[in-house]
């Protein structure tokens, strides 16, 4: 019975200590992926706010213009600096601009601007060689050509 006692204690020895590092790696391996995941989202978020917002601003600067060819390239380079605001690198931006009209620029006309974003996961070495990407985000703007030019 003194030999029963003996080897418990002895366990209990040898086992001191361990729940703080199994207390450790569980909850590395569980908080890790939820902070990516959270940075994730977060990111997406920004992206989202990025596209609104060069959708927004390069529909309004292109019913602004005079010149069709005048008003795609400054509704683009507005649509860049409203990217390069939120952090977003140009190249992973598409924009299309169509119009009900002909002529976009007639009083009356509504031009609808589309930005297309592709966000890329964070923190991800080599993330544009490889092509992950958190999400595709499509924004859409419309705004109407005044009547009184």
């Amino acid at each position: 019975m003194t030999r029963t006692a003996g080897t418990t204690r002895d366990a209990d020895v040898s086992e001191r200590g361990s729940a703080a590092v199994e207390f450790v790696v569980l909850s590395l391996m569980l908080l890790l992926p939820l902070v990516y995941f959270v940075v994730t989202i977060g990111q997406i978020q920004a992206g989202m706010f990025a596209a609104v917002a060069a959708a927004d601003y390069a529909a309004k600067v292109y019913v602004a213009g005079h010149d069709p060819v005048e008003a795609r390239a400054r509704a683009e380079q507005s649509a860049v600096l409203a990217l390069k605001d939120h952090g977003f690198p140009p190249e992973s931006a598409s924009m299309d601009v169509s119009c009900d009209r002909a002529d976009c620029l007639s009083a009356g006309a509504t031009v609808t601007v589309t930005v297309r974003l592709t966000v890329g996961l964070p923190m991800v070495p080599f993330g544009d060689s490889l092509q992950l990407d958190a999400a595709v985000l499509h924004s859409t703007s419309s705004q109407k050509v005044g009547r009184f030019r």
